[in-house]
């Protein structure tokens, strides 16, 4: 490894840089996500059974006591019950507004990290074939092997280590954005639901 770095040259730091920031975004934004999903059919049953009680208090208890963007949107429909169908629609519609920003923030990073990071080797690879021609036009044909393989060392290892980053970068992309939709559909899911809940349980008390 040493060896690669000393023989990578200037550009072989940026890579390693793309791919330190690459490995942080994706650890921290799939932890995010793991602990954003939960059992929300279970989740949303408890609800129903503490709002059948009239239980407004317990209910709010369990959704700040679970993590995630579901959970926050029950809690915005449960605080807005009595204010009508249409009005814990729109406070659902609003939480969700705020919720889903949080979900895809720094998604664009990683994303950026797999589109530069071959762009990076590339870049790489062309300055190691300039030091190589740059040797053979100072000595001519009598260019020793020893003096063109640093540049030769180097545009290779720019290049491979540009779509070494580049492809864990891009598959860790695209997992994170489907963890990302299957949390964004149970949050549309647990939306229609709770209205429906929270709607039955205050007809349920009326006279």
């Amino acid at each position: 490894m040493p060896m690669f770095i000393v023989n990578g040259g200037p550009v072989i730091w940026l890579i390693l840089i793309a791919a330190s920031a690459g490995a942080v975004v994706f650890i921290e934004r799939a932890l995010f996500c793991h602990r954003s999903q939960i059992n929300s059919a279970e989740f949303l049953n408890g609800i129903r059974t503490v709002l059948k009680r009239d239980n407004v208090v317990e209910a709010v208890s369990i959704c700040d006591a679970t993590p995630g963007p579901v959970a926050r949107l029950v809690k915005a429909a449960i605080l807005s019950r009595d204010k009508g169908r249409e009005r814990v629609r729109e406070a659902v519609e609003e939480a969700g507004l705020v919720e889903v920003p949080r979900l895809e923030q720094k998604l664009n990073l990683l994303a950026t990290i797999a589109q530069i990071s071959p762009l990076l080797g590339l870049f790489g690879t062309l300055l190691g074939f300039m030091e190589v021609f740059g040797q053979i036009q100072q000595s001519g044909l009598y260019a020793h092997v020893e003096l063109l393989a640093h540049g030769i060392w180097r545009a290779l290892i720019c290049a491979a280590s540009g779509i070494a980053v580049a492809i864990p970068a891009h598959a860790g992309y695209n997992y994170l954005v489907s963890r990302v939709n299957k949390i964004i559909l149970d949050m549309e899911r647990a939306a229609t639901e709770i209205v429906n809940v929270v709607d039955e349980s205050c007809n349920g008390k009326s006279p």
